[in-house]
C-alpha cells in the first residue's frame, strides 16, 4: 500500500477500500501515490488495536519502557476517525492534496479510526439519555487523542461533526493543540468580510445539520462568537425537508434526496443567509459539482483541514 509509509493489516473491507482509493484517484491528486510519515492505525470491531498495531507500538518502546513515538516531527497532526471511515478518508485525501500543492511535502499525520465509535453514537439519543450515558464515548475518544499524543502528534483534530458535540471533555488535560472545526470554519467566514444581504442586518449564516448536531449547538456558539447569525432550519423544514432527504439517501433514492436538500437550502437562502453551512457527511457529494446551490454552500470540515495544513506549516521547523 504505497499511500502510507508504514503498511498496517486491515480488516478485508477497509484494506480494499483503501487500497482502491489510492490507486484510481493517483492520476487526479499526485500527491496521493506517495506519503511520507504518515500512518494509519485502525482498530477491530472490539475498539481494540489489531495484533499488528500492537507490535508496532511495542517495537517503537525502549527496553525501559520509555514510549518512542511513531513520528518525530514536531508538526505532526494526530486524526481522530469519524464515524465513517469513508468521510475519514475523504477528510485525509483533501489533507494531503491541499498540503501538497506547488510541490510541497505533505504534513505528517497519524490517524486513528475505530468502527466501534459508530455503534456506540448510533444507539446514543440527546432526547432519552443523560450526561452520564455519555462516558463511554467520551472515554473512548479520549483513549484514541492520549493514544495519538503518545504516537508522537502535537495537534489534534477531529473530522466529525457529531463527535464534536464532545469536543470538550475529550480535551481536557491534554496540552497539545485541539482544533474546533466550529472554530475553523467561523474564522475562516471572519476573515472573508462578507457583509449582509439585507441592509441593516448581521451576516447571516445557514446550518443545515443532523437534529443531534443543531441540538448541540456548537456549530451556532462558535458563529456567534464571531459576530455572525446563525440561522437554523425551522421545525417543519427539518420534519418535512431535511429528516426525508437523508431517509431518502438511505433508500438509495438519491433523486430524491437530492431534490429535498435543494429545497432545504432554498428556504434558508430565502432568509438572506449569506452561505449555507453543510455540517453532516450525508449532505457532502449529494448535488451534482455543477450545481449553482453549490455556490453558496462551504463544507466546515475543509476549513478543519486548512486549519490543520496551516498550523503545520507553521511549526514545521519547531523543536519536536
Amino acid at each position: 500500500m504505497s499511500f502510507f509509509s508504514n503498511t498496517i493489516s486491515f480488516p478485508p473491507l477497509v484494506g480494499k477500500m483503501i487500497k482502491n482509493s489510492a490507486h484510481t484517484r493517483t492520476r487526479e491528486y499526485p500527491a496521493m501515490a506517495v506519503q511520507s510519515s504518515s500512518i494509519l492505525v485502525q482498530t477491530d470491531e472490539t475498539g481494540n488495536s489489531s495484533d499488528s498495531n500492537k507490535n508496532l507500538l511495542s517495537n517503537s518502546c525502549t527496553k525501559s519502557q520509555t514510549p518512542n513515538p511513531i513520528l518525530g516531527q514536531a508538526n505532526t497532526v494526530g486524526i481522530i476517525g469519524g464515524v465513517s471511515a469513508f468521510s475519514t478518508l475523504i477528510f485525509l485525501e483533501k489533507l494531503v492534496s491541499w498540503s501538497s500543492r506547488n510541490g510541497e511535502g505533505t504534513v505528517p499525520f497519524v490517524v486513528h479510526s475505530d468502527p466501534n465509535i459508530h455503534k456506540q453514537i448510533s444507539i446514543s439519543s440527546p432526547e432519552t439519555q443523560n450526561e452520564s450515558n455519555y462516558d463511554p464515548i467520551v472515554e473512548n475518544l479520549r483513549r484514541k487523542r492520549e493514544f495519538l499524543e503518545n504516537s508522537g502528534a502535537r495537534c489534534i483534530i477531529m473530522p466529525c461533526h457529531v463527535c464534536h458535540v464532545w469536543h470538550g471533555e475529550v480535551s481536557e488535560g491534554s496540552s497539545m493543540p485541539f482544533l474546533h472545526v466550529g472554530e475553523c470554519v467561523a474564522e475562516e467566514l471572519k476573515e472573508a468580510k462578507l457583509k449582509p444581504i439585507e441592509a441593516g442586518s448581521s451576516v447571516r449564516i445557514g446550518v443545515l445539520a443532523t437534529s443531534k448536531t443543531l441540538k448541540a449547538g456548537f456549530y451556532q456558539e462558535k458563529l456567534q462568537n464571531q459576530g455572525f447569525e446563525v440561522v437554523l432550519p425551522e421545525k417543519a423544514t427539518m420534519e418535512h425537508i431535511v429528516i426525508p432527504s437523508m431517509e431518502a439517501l438511505r433508500r438509495k433514492d438519491m433523486e430524491g434526496a437530492r431534490n429535498l436538500l435543494r429545497i432545504a437550502i432554498q428556504v434558508l437562502l430565502v432568509r438572506a443567509v449569506n452561505v449555507v453551512m453543510l455540517a453532516s457527511d450525508e449532505m457532502q457529494g449529494l448535488l451534482p459539482r455543477d450545481d449553482p446551490l453549490l455556490k453558496r454552500c462551504i463544507d466546515p470540515m475543509d476549513a478543519l483541514a486548512r486549519s490543520a495544513i496551516k498550523w503545520a506549516k507553521a511549526n514545521k521547523n519547531a523543536a519536536p
